[in-house]
Order: C-alpha cells, then sequence, then structure tokens
C-alpha cells in the first residue's frame, strides 16, 4: 500500500514526487511511457517566466513568481542547466505601449519586486539587445526572466526523487481507478497498485484520469505549439528571452536561445483535436519565422536544424486546476499550461501542503539527499577526445555536440532505466547537433544494444508510440528559398 500515488511523470508529476520525497512516505510515480518527460514537459520553450505572466488573483499568479525564485537553489542541487537571462517584451506602436503598463502593474500586484522590472526605450533596448529590430519603441524588462533544458529539469526531478525511495513505474498506462472507503486501487496495463492519495498530474490526459472517479468538473484540451531550433552559430543574435506585446490578433513569439546556445523560435498557438498530434506543418512554420523577424530581422534560415512541436493542456476552468476534488483523497494538479515550467516547484509544495490538510501525515526524512550530478561534462578546446577511443572518456560518439561514451555511460547507470535513442539525447544531447544524428544515431543504438544485451534492431529512438510528421527542414529551406 502505497501512502501517495502520482499519476503523470511530466515536470509537475515529477516535482511532486521528489517534494513528497523529504517526507518519511511510500511513493509510487506511474507513468504511461517508458521514459518521463516524453510529453508537454519536453516539447515548450524552455523560459523561467517572470512573476508578470500570471494574472494576479489567479494560481498561475500566485505560482509564477514563486516558482521563478525556487529555480537557482533546484539548479545548484540538480545540475540540470538553468542560467538567468533577463527578458523584453517589445512594443512596436502605442497600443503595444499601453499593454507594456499593464504588465508593469500586474507585476506589482503579483510581489514583483521594482527594482526587477522596468520599461525602457531606444538605445536602452540596443545596449540589451544589439540585434533588435528598429521598429521595437519600448521594451519591458525583467531582470528576473531565465531559460532551462525542460526535459533535463524533468529527467533531474524525477532521477532525484527515485534516489531518495520513490517507485517509479513506467509503461504503466492507467486504465481504471476504483475507490474504496481508505484507498484506491489504481489499474495499470501490468498491475494494480493500492494508494491512500491519489495524485493526478497526467497532462493533457487529466481529463481522462479523473473521468474514472467521476471528477471531471473540467475538460482538457489540447492547445499545439510549434517552434524551429537554429544551430548555435546563430545564438549571438539574442541575450536575453525576446516576447512580443501581446494583442488581441496574436500573443508574438518568442526569440531565444536555448540553454546550450541554439537559437530558438516559437511558438504559435494552434487549438487540435488529436492529444497526440505533434505534427509541424509549413503554414505554421513559415508564420512563426515571419512573426520572429519583427524582433531579431537578421537570422539565417539555412542555419534550421530542426522543427518540433509541443501540446500545452490547456483547460475549461482557464487557470490551473490544484485541488481536492470531489473525491476524498484524489487532489487535481491538471491544466498546468503555461508557466508551468516555471511555476512547477511551487506547484509541488501547494501539492503537498493540499495532501497535509487532507490528512497525509509529513513526517521529515532525515535521509533525503537533496543533490544529484549532471551528465553533460563541458569540453574546451584542449579536450583530447577522439572517434573509436579506447577510454570511454574520450571516446566521442556525437561529434557535432561532443557526447563521450562515458557520459551515454553515466546515464545508462543512472536509477531511471533507458531504452531509446531519444532518452539517450533527453539526457546527453547527442542527436541534436549539425547533423542532426546522421552520424552518431546508429552509434548510440550500437551502445545501447551493448549495454542492455538486445540486438540492436529492437533499439527504437522514439519511447512514444506515435510517430509525428515533421518537416523536412532541407524541404522547407527549399520552399522558403524558392
Amino acid at each position: 500500500m502505497y501512502d501517495v500515488s502520482i499519476i503523470g511523470a511530466g515536470v509537475v508529476g515529477s516535482a511532486i514526487a521528489r517534494e513528497l520525497s523529504k517526507y518519511n512516505l511510500d511513493i509510487a510515480l506511474i507513468e504511461k511511457e517508458s521514459d518521463v518527460s516524453t510529453g508537454a514537459s519536453k516539447a515548450n520553450t524552455g523560459i523561467v517566466h517572470g512573476g508578470y505572466v500570471g494574472k494576479a488573483g489567479t494560481l498561475k499568479g500566485e505560482l509564477c513568481i514563486k516558482g521563478n525564485e525556487l529555480y537557482q537553489d533546484l539548479n545548484d542541487k540538480l545540475h540540470f542547466g538553468y542560467k538567468k537571462t533577463g527578458g523584453v517584451v517589445l512594443a512596436f506602436d502605442d497600443e503595444d505601449e499601453k499593454t507594456l503598463e499593464k504588465l508593469y502593474e500586474n507585476a506589482l500586484k503579483v510581489g514583483q519586486s521594482e527594482d526587477d522590472i522596468e520599461i525602457i526605450y531606444g538605445d536602452q533596448i540596443k545596449e540589451i539587445e544589439p540585434h533588435v529590430s528598429d521598429e521595437a519603441q519600448a521594451a519591458f524588462y525583467c531582470k528576473s526572466i531565465g531559460v532551462t533544458s525542460p526535459f533535463e529539469f524533468t529527467i533531474a526531478l524525477a532521477e532525484n526523487a527515485v534516489d531518495n525511495g520513490v517507485d517509479l513505474k513506467l509503461e504503466s498506462e492507467v486504465i481504471n481507478i476504483e475507490k474504496y472507503s481508505d484507498y484506491f486501487e489504481i489499474e495499470t496495463v501490468k498491475e494494480k497498485v493500492k494508494s491512500r492519495y491519489v495524485v493526478n498530474a497526467a497532462g493533457i490526459y487529466a481529463d481522462k484520469i479523473a473521468s474514472m472517479l467521476d471528477a471531471d468538473d473540467f475538460e482538457i484540451y489540447p492547445m499545439r505549439g510549434e517552434y524551429v531550433v537554429f544551430s548555435k552559430s546563430q545564438g549571438h543574435l539574442v541575450n536575453t528571452v525576446i516576447f512580443q506585446a501581446p494583442n488581441p490578433k496574436t500573443k508574438g513569439v518568442v526569440t531565444t536561445t536555448t540553454t546550450h546556445g541554439n537559437f530558438m523560435i516559437g511558438p504559435n498557438a494552434e487549438e487540435i483535436d488529436k492529444k497526440n498530434d505533434v505534427s509541424t506543418t509549413f503554414k505554421e512554420i513559415k508564420y512563426i519565422i515571419d512573426q520572429s523577424r519583427k524582433s531579431i530581422p537578421d537570422f539565417d534560415t539555412n542555419r534550421m536544424l530542426r522543427t518540433f512541436a509541443g501540446l500545452r493542456p490547456k483547460s475549461t476552468r482557464g487557470d490551473f486546476i490544484i485541488e481536492e476534488s470531489s473525491v476524498k483523497g484524489f487532489i487535481q494538479a491538471a491544466g498546468i499550461d503555461s508557466p508551468g515550467i516555471t511555476s512547477s516547484p511551487a506547484v509541488a509544495k501547494k501539492v503537498v501542503n493540499i495532501l497535509n490538510e487532507s490528512g497525509l501525515e509529513l513526517n521529515q526524512n532525515k535521509d533525503f539527499n537533496p543533490y544529484r550530478l549532471g551528465i553533460t561534462v563541458k569540453k574546451d578546446e584542449n579536450f583530447a577526445g577522439e572517434i573509436d577511443h579506447q577510454d570511454p572518456e574520450k571516446n566521442i560518439i556525437c561529434r557535432c555536440e561532443t557526447v563521450t561514451e562515458a557520459e551515454i555511460l553515466d546515464a545508462l547507470s543512472r536509477s531511471i532505466p533507458i531504452k531509446t535513442t531519444d532518452a539517450v539525447k533527453r539526457r546527453t544531447r547527442a542527436k541534436t547537433g549539425e547533423c542532426q544524428a546522421n552520424f552518431c544515431g546508429s552509434r548510440i543504438k550500437n551502445l545501447l544494444s551493448r549495454e542492455l544485451d538486445i540486438p540492436v534492431e529492437q533499439i527504437k529512438d522514439r519511447d512514444e508510440d506515435y510517430v509525428p510528421e515533421r518537416l523536412d527542414v532541407f524541404e522547407l529551406k527549399k520552399k522558403l528559398n524558392s
């Protein structure tokens, strides 16, 4: 019998699992895929938003600023990759400037310091962002904005939770839940799990999970956001995170760099029907490129590496849903769309408080270890690695990102099992470089085959069965240049 079972090992579920592992509890983290962070948590902008993003008086307003404040300490302990870059919201006309004033007012209402925010103009903008468009006449500048690696963050949370005693149950899709007098019975495709409390952190499928207990007083609908990732050669174009002032027609798109230095643009916002449709389309990618040029006019589309899409779990309530449901002991952590990555550490603390108020006894786990070592190893020009070197620490598997055999072996040795090349990619950055796995893809499969002792043809690339239709970047470049 578990004290708490969490359904969904995205960033929210993993953050809750780690927070609960600070106490003497038996905890299960249940995930339908073969790895953590395979849904919205791996496919988003990776922005640690300023508190102003959440409207005052909402859960988003309460938790975004609290989550932002927790990031530096978490990164110091878990080493997932986080940079406090600051960010600007650009205004291109007088109406946009009025929007900036509203953002400033909301920032103060949610508790952001006046020292953290200001409205700047002309040369002040150029001092921060030299490559920004000359059409930008003002900007809301927020110093506490940052960027993170969302999938590395989720993996770090889950890994640390498992290291502190959480049972991670992968490939365990939940198909039914029954409520008994003082416990729940969760039926997965593998087993039946008994638990005193259940937390629904199932992301895009949270309404489906809630319906199993007739607690679905909301619906989740997928909002698709498409992105373009460029090579690091374009990374110099952006110093902070650049937003555009939202208006009734568009929320604008973001231009940013990843924690590893790649230039990235997106997303758009498309309400779609299918909860697994992460395809990319020429029409929407073209829109994102055109909109991004309003902010940074001179990026080179010939340096595009790939497109991708993620699904945000929008709820019919229009805000985060974090509460004990009508079913005693069944806690909702649903509808966590943007700024969900930012808010997730604070969401976890709120869920733990709700569980405590519902009767869960919290006694400190004196053996809790908050630390986790990173996997990627930074190399400088003196790194003496070679392809096919006998020493794993010098044997380069991915030459674009200089990922070694030792780093991949480290990832494989951790407490979360790895079965796919994408799982390796999320932990080491192999496959993410200029050649997009044309060189290292087969080498990773051979390494996994050797270490897992299974035939190489059984090694899959994706953890999910669904394979999206993504734009071929070479064809995309041809169309854009024609």
